[in-house]
Protein backbone atom coordinates (compact mmCIF):
# COMPACT_ATOMS: atom_id res chain seq x y z
CA UNK A 1 0.00 0.00 0.00
CA UNK A 2 1.43 3.38 -0.76
CA UNK A 3 2.23 5.49 1.80
CA UNK A 4 1.01 9.15 1.03
CA UNK A 5 0.37 12.18 2.94
CA UNK A 6 -3.53 11.35 3.12
CA UNK A 7 -2.25 7.87 4.80
CA UNK A 8 -0.17 10.02 7.62
CA UNK A 9 -2.89 11.87 8.61
CA UNK A 10 -5.32 9.05 8.80
CA UNK A 11 -2.82 7.60 10.76
CA UNK A 12 -2.40 10.50 13.20
CA UNK A 13 -6.26 10.50 13.35
CA UNK A 14 -6.35 7.03 14.35
CA UNK A 15 -3.61 7.93 17.04
CA UNK A 16 -5.88 10.28 18.38
CA UNK A 17 -8.89 8.50 18.12
CA UNK A 18 -7.45 6.16 20.59
CA UNK A 19 -8.35 8.60 23.51
CA UNK A 20 -11.67 8.76 22.79
CA UNK A 21 -13.62 6.61 25.34
CA UNK A 22 -17.08 8.84 25.30
CA UNK A 23 -20.11 6.24 25.79
CA UNK A 24 -21.71 7.91 22.49
CA UNK A 25 -18.35 6.43 20.47
CA UNK A 26 -18.55 3.30 22.29
CA UNK A 27 -22.46 2.94 22.19
CA UNK A 28 -23.19 3.48 18.74
CA UNK A 29 -20.44 1.63 17.50
CA UNK A 30 -21.04 -1.79 14.75
CA UNK A 31 -19.02 -4.24 13.27
CA UNK A 32 -19.45 -7.00 11.00
CA UNK A 33 -17.51 -9.92 9.28
CA UNK A 34 -18.42 -11.49 6.21
CA UNK A 35 -17.11 -14.43 4.29
CA UNK A 36 -18.11 -14.19 0.67
CA UNK A 37 -17.65 -17.46 -1.06
CA UNK A 38 -16.66 -16.69 -5.40
CA UNK A 39 -16.94 -19.23 -8.14
CA UNK A 40 -16.55 -17.36 -11.42
CA UNK A 41 -16.19 -18.93 -14.79
CA UNK A 42 -16.34 -16.84 -18.21
CA UNK A 43 -16.42 -18.88 -21.66
CA UNK A 44 -14.34 -16.69 -23.94
CA UNK A 45 -16.22 -18.34 -27.25
CA UNK A 46 -14.59 -15.83 -29.78
CA UNK A 47 -10.78 -16.45 -29.16
CA UNK A 48 -8.14 -18.75 -30.93
CA UNK A 49 -6.36 -21.78 -30.09
CA UNK A 50 -3.63 -19.71 -29.29
CA UNK A 51 -5.50 -17.23 -26.47
CA UNK A 52 -6.98 -17.39 -23.21
CA UNK A 53 -10.48 -19.87 -23.93
CA UNK A 54 -11.89 -19.48 -20.52
CA UNK A 55 -11.67 -17.77 -17.44
CA UNK A 56 -12.34 -19.71 -13.97
CA UNK A 57 -11.12 -19.54 -10.84
CA UNK A 58 -12.89 -19.77 -6.99
CA UNK A 59 -11.66 -17.92 -3.94
CA UNK A 60 -12.69 -17.16 -0.24
CA UNK A 61 -12.96 -13.20 1.40
CA UNK A 62 -13.08 -12.09 4.38
CA UNK A 63 -14.52 -8.53 4.69
CA UNK A 64 -14.16 -6.64 8.08
CA UNK A 65 -16.14 -3.40 8.77
CA UNK A 66 -16.18 -1.48 11.52
CA UNK A 67 -17.70 1.63 12.23
CA UNK A 68 -17.40 3.80 15.79
CA UNK A 69 -20.21 5.96 17.06
CA UNK A 70 -18.69 9.90 17.36
CA UNK A 71 -17.63 11.60 20.75
CA UNK A 72 -19.69 14.04 22.72
CA UNK A 73 -19.36 17.45 21.95
CA UNK A 74 -20.24 19.78 19.65
CA UNK A 75 -18.14 18.44 17.27
CA UNK A 76 -17.67 14.52 17.32
CA UNK A 77 -15.06 12.53 16.29
CA UNK A 78 -14.92 8.83 15.00
CA UNK A 79 -13.00 5.91 12.77
CA UNK A 80 -14.42 3.58 11.00
CA UNK A 81 -11.89 0.81 9.43
CA UNK A 82 -11.94 -1.75 7.12
CA UNK A 83 -9.86 -4.75 6.13
CA UNK A 84 -10.16 -7.52 3.66
CA UNK A 85 -8.59 -11.21 2.96
CA UNK A 86 -8.36 -13.05 -0.54
CA UNK A 87 -7.68 -16.61 -0.60
CA UNK A 88 -7.34 -18.68 -3.64
CA UNK A 89 -9.03 -22.14 -3.59
CA UNK A 90 -8.36 -23.07 -7.49
CA UNK A 91 -6.43 -21.25 -10.07
CA UNK A 92 -4.51 -22.06 -13.10
CA UNK A 93 -2.45 -19.78 -15.10
CA UNK A 94 -4.39 -20.63 -18.32
CA UNK A 95 -7.53 -19.83 -16.39
CA UNK A 96 -6.50 -16.75 -14.67
CA UNK A 97 -7.83 -13.55 -14.86
CA UNK A 98 -11.49 -13.14 -13.28
CA UNK A 99 -11.21 -10.51 -11.14
CA UNK A 100 -11.28 -12.51 -8.08
CA UNK A 101 -7.34 -12.42 -7.72
CA UNK A 102 -4.53 -10.14 -8.25
CA UNK A 103 -3.25 -12.38 -11.29
CA UNK A 104 -3.54 -12.56 -15.24
CA UNK A 105 -3.23 -15.06 -18.12
CA UNK A 106 -0.41 -16.63 -17.88
CA UNK A 107 0.34 -15.56 -14.32
CA UNK A 108 -2.49 -17.11 -10.99
CA UNK A 109 -0.60 -15.30 -8.71
CA UNK A 110 -0.25 -15.58 -5.31
CA UNK A 111 -2.30 -18.05 -2.90
CA UNK A 112 -3.90 -15.08 -0.98
CA UNK A 113 -4.25 -11.43 -0.77
CA UNK A 114 -4.89 -8.85 1.82
CA UNK A 115 -6.10 -4.82 2.09
CA UNK A 116 -6.96 -2.45 5.41
CA UNK A 117 -7.76 1.39 5.37
CA UNK A 118 -8.89 3.65 8.37
CA UNK A 119 -11.03 6.46 8.23
CA UNK A 120 -11.12 9.68 10.44
CA UNK A 121 -14.63 11.44 10.54
CA UNK A 122 -16.22 14.53 12.44
CA UNK A 123 -19.58 15.59 12.32
CA UNK A 124 -21.09 18.44 13.48
CA UNK A 125 -25.16 18.46 13.62
CA UNK A 126 -26.01 16.55 10.55
CA UNK A 127 -22.43 16.98 8.81
CA UNK A 128 -20.45 14.07 8.44
CA UNK A 129 -16.77 14.67 6.92
CA UNK A 130 -14.75 11.57 6.44
CA UNK A 131 -10.94 11.09 5.48
CA UNK A 132 -9.31 8.29 4.57
CA UNK A 133 -10.42 4.81 3.13
CA UNK A 134 -14.00 5.55 1.47
CA UNK A 135 -16.41 3.54 -1.01
CA UNK A 136 -18.12 6.05 -2.42
CA UNK A 137 -21.91 5.28 -4.10
CA UNK A 138 -22.66 8.53 -5.97
CA UNK A 139 -24.18 8.84 -9.85
CA UNK A 140 -20.45 10.62 -10.21
CA UNK A 141 -18.30 7.88 -8.53
CA UNK A 142 -20.00 4.38 -7.13
CA UNK A 143 -16.51 1.92 -6.03
CA UNK A 144 -17.96 -1.55 -7.45
CA UNK A 145 -18.45 -4.98 -5.07
CA UNK A 146 -19.00 -7.40 -7.78
CA UNK A 147 -16.36 -9.57 -7.28
CA UNK A 148 -15.11 -10.82 -4.07
CA UNK A 149 -13.52 -7.63 -1.95
CA UNK A 150 -14.98 -4.41 -2.70
CA UNK A 151 -12.74 -1.43 -4.77
CA UNK A 152 -12.19 1.38 -2.08
CA UNK A 153 -10.27 5.28 -2.86
CA UNK A 154 -8.22 7.33 -0.41
CA UNK A 155 -9.25 11.14 0.16
CA UNK A 156 -12.24 13.35 1.60
CA UNK A 157 -15.79 12.98 1.84
CA UNK A 158 -18.17 15.54 3.17
CA UNK A 159 -21.95 14.53 3.62
CA UNK A 160 -24.60 17.62 4.97
CA UNK A 161 -28.13 16.84 5.38
CA UNK A 162 -29.29 19.94 7.11
CA UNK A 163 -32.20 20.81 5.59
CA UNK A 164 -34.90 18.27 5.40
CA UNK A 165 -34.88 16.67 1.96
CA UNK A 166 -31.70 17.90 0.84
CA UNK A 167 -28.58 15.86 0.71
CA UNK A 168 -25.63 17.59 -0.05
CA UNK A 169 -21.84 15.86 -0.90
CA UNK A 170 -18.54 17.02 -2.17
CA UNK A 171 -15.17 15.97 -1.94
CA UNK A 172 -11.83 14.56 -3.41
CA UNK A 173 -10.13 10.79 -4.24
CA UNK A 174 -6.92 10.76 -4.52
CA UNK A 175 -5.90 7.16 -5.48
CA UNK A 176 -8.15 3.69 -6.04
CA UNK A 177 -7.75 0.49 -4.80
CA UNK A 178 -9.00 -2.04 -7.27
CA UNK A 179 -11.07 -5.02 -5.90
CA UNK A 180 -8.32 -7.34 -7.06
CA UNK A 181 -5.62 -5.81 -5.88
CA UNK A 182 -3.85 -4.44 -2.57
CA UNK A 183 -2.16 -1.43 -3.80
CA UNK A 184 -3.47 2.19 -4.08
CA UNK A 185 -3.15 3.38 -8.00
CA UNK A 186 -3.34 6.89 -10.08
CA UNK A 187 -7.18 7.43 -11.16
CA UNK A 188 -7.63 6.44 -14.76
CA UNK A 189 -10.81 6.44 -17.12
CA UNK A 190 -12.33 3.52 -17.81
CA UNK A 191 -11.13 2.73 -21.40
CA UNK A 192 -11.75 -0.62 -22.15
CA UNK A 193 -14.95 -2.80 -22.71
CA UNK A 194 -16.53 -0.60 -25.70
CA UNK A 195 -15.76 1.16 -28.70
CA UNK A 196 -15.07 4.86 -26.95
CA UNK A 197 -12.71 6.43 -29.65
CA UNK A 198 -11.18 8.13 -26.59
CA UNK A 199 -7.47 9.73 -27.22
CA UNK A 200 -5.20 10.96 -24.38
CA UNK A 201 -2.35 13.47 -24.62
CA UNK A 202 0.59 14.02 -22.06
CA UNK A 203 0.33 11.59 -19.43
CA UNK A 204 -1.94 9.19 -21.27
CA UNK A 205 -4.75 7.90 -19.48
CA UNK A 206 -3.73 8.95 -16.16
CA UNK A 207 -5.66 12.05 -14.09
CA UNK A 208 -4.79 13.58 -11.30
CA UNK A 209 -7.72 13.98 -8.36
CA UNK A 210 -11.05 13.08 -8.65
CA UNK A 211 -13.35 16.37 -7.66
CA UNK A 212 -17.05 15.63 -6.87
CA UNK A 213 -19.57 17.44 -5.61
CA UNK A 214 -23.90 16.89 -5.91
CA UNK A 215 -27.51 17.63 -4.55
CA UNK A 216 -30.72 15.71 -4.58
CA UNK A 217 -33.68 17.15 -2.87
CA UNK A 218 -36.73 15.11 -2.40
CA UNK A 219 -39.88 16.96 -2.53
CA UNK A 220 -42.45 14.54 -1.54
CA UNK A 221 -42.12 10.75 -0.36
CA UNK A 222 -42.25 9.61 -4.55
CA UNK A 223 -40.26 12.51 -6.19
CA UNK A 224 -36.64 13.18 -5.88
CA UNK A 225 -34.31 15.43 -8.33
CA UNK A 226 -30.93 15.42 -8.26
CA UNK A 227 -27.90 16.99 -10.04
CA UNK A 228 -23.97 15.48 -9.55
CA UNK A 229 -20.64 17.25 -10.96
CA UNK A 230 -17.57 15.11 -11.42
CA UNK A 231 -14.14 15.95 -12.68
CA UNK A 232 -10.67 13.85 -13.41
CA UNK A 233 -8.67 16.64 -13.26
CA UNK A 234 -6.93 16.77 -16.70
CA UNK A 235 -9.15 14.23 -18.11
CA UNK A 236 -12.60 14.87 -18.10
CA UNK A 237 -15.75 16.87 -16.72
CA UNK A 238 -19.28 15.63 -16.05
CA UNK A 239 -22.93 16.84 -15.19
CA UNK A 240 -25.17 14.03 -14.30
CA UNK A 241 -28.83 15.16 -13.91
CA UNK A 242 -31.50 12.59 -12.45
CA UNK A 243 -35.49 12.33 -11.67
CA UNK A 244 -37.20 9.76 -10.07
CA UNK A 245 -40.78 9.40 -9.87
CA UNK A 246 -42.61 6.85 -8.35
CA UNK A 247 -46.55 7.28 -9.54
CA UNK A 248 -49.19 4.58 -7.24
CA UNK A 249 -51.73 3.19 -9.29
CA UNK A 250 -53.63 0.69 -6.93
CA UNK A 251 -52.80 -1.48 -3.90
CA UNK A 252 -49.27 -3.05 -4.46
CA UNK A 253 -49.00 -1.42 -7.72
CA UNK A 254 -47.00 1.39 -8.89
CA UNK A 255 -45.26 2.83 -11.59
CA UNK A 256 -41.69 4.37 -11.44
CA UNK A 257 -39.71 6.58 -13.65
CA UNK A 258 -35.49 6.72 -13.70
CA UNK A 259 -35.01 9.98 -16.11
CA UNK A 260 -31.03 10.08 -16.42
CA UNK A 261 -29.15 12.69 -18.66
CA UNK A 262 -25.16 13.34 -18.52
CA UNK A 263 -23.11 15.85 -20.49
CA UNK A 264 -19.52 14.85 -20.24
CA UNK A 265 -16.44 16.87 -21.87
CA UNK A 266 -12.19 17.11 -22.05
CA UNK A 267 -10.27 18.60 -19.13
CA UNK A 268 -7.30 19.36 -21.35
CA UNK A 269 -5.67 16.13 -21.88
CA UNK A 270 -8.34 14.34 -24.14
CA UNK A 271 -10.88 14.68 -26.83
CA UNK A 272 -14.28 13.27 -24.70
CA UNK A 273 -17.59 14.32 -25.72
CA UNK A 274 -20.15 12.50 -24.93
CA UNK A 275 -23.91 13.13 -24.58
CA UNK A 276 -25.70 10.62 -22.25
CA UNK A 277 -29.80 10.06 -22.18
CA UNK A 278 -31.14 6.78 -20.30
CA UNK A 279 -34.76 6.24 -19.24
CA UNK A 280 -36.27 3.27 -16.88
CA UNK A 281 -39.72 2.55 -16.65
CA UNK A 282 -40.58 -0.06 -13.90
CA UNK A 283 -44.05 -1.39 -13.05
CA UNK A 284 -44.61 -3.23 -10.01
CA UNK A 285 -47.71 -5.63 -9.57
CA UNK A 286 -47.60 -7.41 -6.22
CA UNK A 287 -44.68 -9.67 -6.35
CA UNK A 288 -44.23 -8.63 -9.89
CA UNK A 289 -41.59 -5.92 -11.41
CA UNK A 290 -42.01 -5.61 -15.44
CA UNK A 291 -39.31 -2.69 -16.75
CA UNK A 292 -38.54 -1.04 -19.70
CA UNK A 293 -35.25 0.44 -20.61
CA UNK A 294 -33.94 2.91 -23.31
CA UNK A 295 -30.41 4.19 -23.38
CA UNK A 296 -28.39 6.61 -26.26
CA UNK A 297 -24.93 7.75 -26.47
CA UNK A 298 -23.95 10.98 -28.91
CA UNK A 299 -20.56 12.92 -29.77
CA UNK A 300 -17.20 12.56 -30.53
CA UNK A 301 -17.09 9.27 -27.93
CA UNK A 302 -18.32 7.03 -25.80
CA UNK A 303 -19.48 7.35 -22.03
CA UNK A 304 -16.70 8.33 -19.44
CA UNK A 305 -16.38 7.25 -15.99
CA UNK A 306 -13.32 6.45 -13.14
CA UNK A 307 -11.71 3.17 -14.12
CA UNK A 308 -13.26 -0.18 -12.37
CA UNK A 309 -16.25 1.80 -10.44
CA UNK A 310 -20.08 1.65 -11.35
CA UNK A 311 -21.14 4.08 -14.13
CA UNK A 312 -24.38 5.50 -13.76
CA UNK A 313 -26.04 4.00 -16.18
CA UNK A 314 -29.34 2.41 -17.03
CA UNK A 315 -27.97 -0.36 -19.56
CA UNK A 316 -25.02 -1.10 -17.36
CA UNK A 317 -25.43 -5.26 -16.25
CA UNK A 318 -23.48 -7.67 -15.27
CA UNK A 319 -20.96 -7.86 -18.53
CA UNK A 320 -21.52 -5.08 -20.78
CA UNK A 321 -22.35 -1.08 -19.97
CA UNK A 322 -23.63 -0.58 -23.52
CA UNK A 323 -21.52 2.76 -23.74
CA UNK A 324 -19.90 2.52 -26.97
CA UNK A 325 -19.54 5.78 -29.43
CA UNK A 326 -23.25 6.70 -30.60
CA UNK A 327 -24.75 3.13 -29.65
CA UNK A 328 -28.37 3.26 -28.88
CA UNK A 329 -29.35 0.20 -26.67
CA UNK A 330 -32.81 -0.59 -24.82
CA UNK A 331 -34.04 -3.28 -22.01
CA UNK A 332 -36.25 -5.45 -21.21
CA UNK A 333 -36.79 -6.49 -17.42
CA UNK A 334 -38.58 -8.88 -15.10
CA UNK A 335 -37.98 -9.62 -11.33
CA UNK A 336 -40.18 -11.38 -9.34
CA UNK A 337 -40.03 -11.88 -5.01
CA UNK A 338 -41.05 -15.05 -4.09
CA UNK A 339 -42.13 -13.71 -0.67
CA UNK A 340 -45.40 -12.36 -2.62
CA UNK A 341 -46.62 -16.15 -2.44
CA UNK A 342 -44.86 -17.09 1.02
CA UNK A 343 -41.82 -17.56 0.30
CA UNK A 344 -39.24 -14.89 1.87
CA UNK A 345 -35.72 -14.51 0.66
CA UNK A 346 -36.03 -16.23 -2.88
CA UNK A 347 -35.87 -13.72 -5.62
CA UNK A 348 -35.26 -13.89 -9.20
CA UNK A 349 -34.23 -11.35 -12.05
CA UNK A 350 -34.24 -12.17 -15.85
CA UNK A 351 -33.51 -8.85 -18.45
CA UNK A 352 -32.32 -9.02 -21.96
CA UNK A 353 -31.04 -5.68 -23.63
CA UNK A 354 -30.23 -4.76 -27.47
CA UNK A 355 -27.62 -2.50 -28.35
CA UNK A 356 -26.69 -1.27 -31.83
CA UNK A 357 -25.37 2.00 -34.02
CA UNK A 358 -21.94 1.67 -32.67
CA UNK A 359 -19.40 3.84 -34.33
CA UNK A 360 -16.43 1.31 -35.27
CA UNK A 361 -14.84 4.15 -37.53
CA UNK A 362 -14.52 5.29 -40.82
CA UNK A 363 -15.28 2.15 -43.51
CA UNK A 364 -16.53 -0.45 -40.79
CA UNK A 365 -20.26 -1.50 -41.09
CA UNK A 366 -21.67 -0.34 -37.50
CA UNK A 367 -21.53 -2.68 -34.66
CA UNK A 368 -24.09 -4.54 -32.61
CA UNK A 369 -24.26 -6.52 -29.03
CA UNK A 370 -26.59 -8.27 -27.16
CA UNK A 371 -26.50 -9.25 -23.56
CA UNK A 372 -29.43 -11.64 -21.31
CA UNK A 373 -28.88 -12.12 -17.74
CA UNK A 374 -30.33 -13.75 -14.88
CA UNK A 375 -30.16 -14.16 -11.29
CA UNK A 376 -31.47 -16.59 -8.46
CA UNK A 377 -30.76 -15.75 -5.32
CA UNK A 378 -31.95 -16.79 -1.52
CA UNK A 379 -31.49 -15.97 1.32
CA UNK A 380 -31.94 -18.64 4.66
CA UNK A 381 -34.21 -17.11 6.75
CA UNK A 382 -33.96 -19.21 9.59
CA UNK A 383 -32.49 -21.85 11.51
CA UNK A 384 -28.81 -22.32 12.15
CA UNK A 385 -27.73 -21.02 9.04
CA UNK A 386 -30.00 -17.88 8.78
CA UNK A 387 -28.76 -15.08 6.86
CA UNK A 388 -26.70 -17.45 4.61
CA UNK A 389 -26.86 -15.93 1.06
CA UNK A 390 -26.83 -18.08 -2.11
CA UNK A 391 -26.76 -16.32 -5.59
CA UNK A 392 -26.49 -17.54 -9.11
CA UNK A 393 -25.49 -15.47 -11.89
CA UNK A 394 -25.40 -16.46 -15.44
CA UNK A 395 -25.10 -14.53 -18.88
CA UNK A 396 -25.21 -14.51 -22.52
CA UNK A 397 -22.77 -11.86 -24.45
CA UNK A 398 -22.70 -11.18 -28.34
CA UNK A 399 -21.19 -8.21 -28.93
CA UNK A 400 -18.94 -6.76 -31.98
CA UNK A 401 -16.83 -4.86 -29.30
CA UNK A 402 -16.61 -7.54 -26.46
CA UNK A 403 -16.29 -10.48 -28.35
CA UNK A 404 -18.50 -14.10 -27.54
CA UNK A 405 -18.77 -14.06 -23.70
CA UNK A 406 -20.75 -17.29 -21.65
CA UNK A 407 -20.70 -16.85 -17.87
CA UNK A 408 -21.38 -17.95 -14.31
CA UNK A 409 -21.01 -16.73 -11.29
CA UNK A 410 -21.90 -18.82 -7.72
CA UNK A 411 -22.06 -16.53 -4.61
CA UNK A 412 -22.38 -17.50 -0.60
CA UNK A 413 -22.17 -14.45 1.01
CA UNK A 414 -22.55 -14.48 5.03
CA UNK A 415 -22.37 -11.61 7.58
CA UNK A 416 -21.66 -12.43 11.14
CA UNK A 417 -22.15 -9.05 13.18
CA UNK A 418 -19.70 -8.46 15.75
CA UNK A 419 -21.05 -5.68 17.70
Amino acid sequence: MKKTSLALAVAAGTLGASSMAQAEFIKDSKASIEARNFYFNRDLRHTTAAQQSKREEWAQGFILKAESGFTEGTVGFGLDAYAGLGLKLDSSDERAGTNLLPNGFGDEGPGEYSEATATFKAKVSNTVLKVGGLMPKLPSVSSNDARLLPQSFLGGHLNSQEIAGLTFDAGQLKELNQRDSTDFQDLSVNAAGGIRNFAFSGKGNQGDDFNFAGLSYKWQDNLTTAYHYGELEELYKQHIFNVVHVLPIADKQSLKTDLRFARTTDDGRSNIDNKYFGAMLTYALSGHSFGLGYQKMSGDTGYAYLNGTDPFLVNYVQIGDFASKDEKSWQARYDFNFASIGIPGLTFMTRYISGDNIDRGDGVAEGREWERDMDIAYVIQEGPLKNLGLKWRNATMRSDALGELDENRLILSYTLPLL
